[in-house]
């Protein structure tokens, strides 16, 4: 595999990774970018954009990044609970009036961004169509009942994470979480990120591949069946269908619970710009918000009695073995394609990693780019 861009010599152990992620894990496409204090200290970049065609990945290349999206949007809930124009623990409602039926008065936006609402899913069969037309899923949320009492258990809340917050944005701003983030950082920034991806990006993407083996979703009825595909709307992964994660209908919507495509220095270029600030501007989250961001609100067995040893903040993974980051700042977002990306302020870092070929449980090539950063960063 022949490898493009550039690394600063300090952290040659992430690229001498990146490689060997090739060689051990039959990459097709990948990239990896790291911001300290600011500065651009790792952009690399290999492989194949397409299967089909033998398209080169380059610099640009954006790609299907699924949950990362909920990263995006967090970092725009907590730009507004800044700038006090969002209250994290006031209830939905005073944003959202008619969220407050069915048992939900209570729920407060940090019980959402820390999958605690009780709403992982929804009852009604939506249309792809009405998916995408956005408000039939908002009516569906506001009839909703909770599966349990809101703040006493947890369990990934999948799509409606997105849909709920991204509702509440909507109501403060005016905006579609996607068309927010793109006015308020996403533009600003020159970021190659998106919740809905435009119509002219769409050729250059990367499309994605299903490693040999990958294993298969559960049954239609299974509660995380219908979380990720919302009942069956959606298809999972899809690659060769309608509908799916290589649709350009799909990626091309406001689906801000897991419909973000991005490249590497895009999703790296956000968290360094919410921990240090990039492009001699300040940094977008204060060390306050982040503090807020990475206090734990749900860890251990969620709701399907299933600990897959994950901690979540306030919208965000935070470090621990079911991923390892670089301490207790580290904040972020990992994707069902094997991506992932965080940021850290303590050590000024943003980083992403972004791939095309989804391997699935078990997939370590993240975390062993995560602890070459690591050592280049702590160990050395």
């Amino acid at each position: 595999m022949k490898r493009s861009g550039f690394v600063d010599e300090r952290f040659g152990a992430l690229a001498d990774a990146f490689s060997q992620n090739f060689e051990e894990y039959g990459e097709l496409g990948a990239a990896v970018t790291v911001f300290v204090g600011g500065r651009k200290v790792v952009d690399l970049w290999g492989g194949v954009a397409d299967g089909r065609t033998g398209r080169p990945w380059t610099q640009d290349t954006v790609v299907p990044v699924f949950s990362c999206a909920k990263g995006i949007v967090s970092i725009c809930a907590h730009l507004l609970a800044q700038e006090r124009k969002l209250d994290l623990d006031a209830p939905v409602s005073r944003y959202w009036p008619e969220f407050a039926q069915h048992g939900k008065e209570a729920i407060t936006c940090r019980m959402v961004l820390g999958h605690r609402a009780g709403l992982p899913t929804l009852d009604p069969l939506l249309s792809f169509e009405e998916i995408a037309a956005w408000t039939p899923v908002i009516h569906a949320i506001e009839e909703q009942e909770p599966l349990w009492e809101p703040d006493t258990a947890y369990e990934y809340h999948g799509h409606v994470f997105g849909f709920l917050i991204g509702e509440v944005i909507r109501r403060i701003t005016g905006l579609t979480p996607g068309a927010y983030f793109r006015r308020a950082v996403g533009e600003p920034l020159r970021l190659r990120a998106w919740i809905g991806l435009p119509a002219e990006e769409m050729d250059d993407r990367a499309r994605l591949v299903e490693a040999e083996g990958r294993s298969p979703m559960p049954g239609p009825e299974h509660l995380l069946t219908r979380i990720v595909t919302m009942n069956g709307a959606l298809v999972f992964p899809g690659l060769d269908e309608p509908h799916g994660w290589n649709d350009p209908a799909l990626l091309g919507m406001q689906l801000p619970g897991a419909g973000a495509t991005a490249s590497a220095s895009g999703l790296a270029g956000l968290y360094a710009a919410a921990v240090t600030g990039i492009e001699g501007q300040e940094r977008l989250l204060t060390p306050d918000t982040v503090t807020d961001a990475v206090r734990e609100v749900s860890s251990g067995k969620g709701w399907l009695g299933f600990d897959a040893g994950a901690r979540w903040g306030s919208g965000f993974l935070l470090d621990s073995a079911f991923r390892p980051m670089l301490g207790e700042r580290s904040f972020g977002n990992d994707g069902a394609g094997g991506q992932f990306t965080f940021g850290d302020d303590e050590f000024g870092v943003g980083f992403a990693y972004v791939a095309n070929r989804m391997i699935g449980h078990g997939d370590a090539r993240a975390n062993r780019l995560i602890a070459a950063v690591r050592k280049c960063l702590i160990d050395d």
